[in-house]
């Protein structure tokens, strides 16, 4: 029996080997990964860890920047037009931002939960900046599926990619 058909006769509990893919760290993320139903494996997630994904529209505007993205003073990655990045930082709280330094999100990271956070380009008078926007997982969960990963060269720091993150050649 499906997984999803468990949930909704409240059976899940009797979870079998072949849900393996759905992970105890999804379910109390408040995240459901059915095997198959995105086509992509559900994000391996250390218990220990946090991830978080950082995306980027595909758009015209400023498709040749590649604004940063740091976590705590850090510079992690550089965000291509139409990518992302998938981190994994440990608990606690981390500033996030890109080179608009007046656009910054705060958050408490808390074990095995999973955050979406996009970069937009604000016009300026020469360039464009990153912006930051947290984004529900509802929402993130379907941007995503429409990016691609950076390039292995806009990698800062690799030590903070997430262990199954594989950047494009």
């Amino acid at each position: 029996m499906p997984y999803a058909d468990r949930l909704s006769r409240g059976t899940a509990d009797t979870v079998s080997s072949t849900d393996s893919a759905i992970r105890e760290h999804d379910w109390h993320s408040g995240l459901l990964f059915i095997p198959g139903a995105t086509g992509q494996d559900p994000p391996k997630l250390s218990s220990q860890s946090a991830r978080v994904n950082v995306y980027r529209y595909k758009q015209y505007m400023g498709n040749a920047l590649r604004p940063s993205i740091y976590c705590d003073d850090k510079d992690l990655a550089r965000l291509q037009d139409g990518r992302y990045v998938v981190l994994a930082l440990e608990p606690g709280t981390h500033t996030f931002r890109s080179n608009d330094k007046q656009s910054q999100i705060e958050l408490d990271l808390k074990r095995g939960q999973e955050y979406y956070i996009r970069i937009d380009i604000a016009p300026d008078m020469w360039k464009g900046h990153g912006r930051l926007t947290l984004v529900q997982p509802e929402q993130g969960i379907g941007e995503l599926k429409k990016m691609k990963p950076i390039d292995k060269g806009m990698v800062k720091q690799k030590d903070f990619l997430a262990a199954d993150f594989e950047p494009m050649e």
